[in-house]
């Protein structure tokens, strides 16, 4: 009996071994795929801000240029807030879908790869 449990016990030391290394391996692929997905998030999350400030200022401009051509400096504040109204309802009515896939095929890849 004495005999056996010499046999198998290299064998369990090396199934623990394996066991170990592959819970580690699995942790450090977690680490590395959630560092890569908070990484693209935050640089994508900073290129947005700074697009949408450089919208929101050139949308003022507009919006004061058009109210100087229109009389009113509402006016072009309106206008602009109706293009908007146009283009959001096109968006959400159209492009809703497309835009939904293209997003969760985005966020899939990222986390299979």
């Amino acid at each position: 009996m004495d005999n056996k449990t010499q046999l198998f016990e290299p064998l369990f030391e090396k199934i623990e071994n394996y066991a170990k290394t592959s819970f580690e391996l699995y942790k450090l692929k977690t680490i590395n795929k959630s560092v890569d997905i908070v990484s693209n998030s935050v640089s994508r999350i900073i290129a947005i801000t700074l697009f949408s400030i450089f919208i929101v200022t050139a949308n003022i401009g507009v919006s004061l240029w058009l109210g100087d051509l229109l009389g009113k400096s509402y006016y072009g504040f309106f206008c602009v807030a109706g293009f908007y109204g146009v283009i959001g309802t096109f968006v959400y009515f159209v492009l809703h879908k497309p835009i939904k896939k293209c997003v969760s095929n985005s966020i899939i890849t990222q986390l299979l790869n």
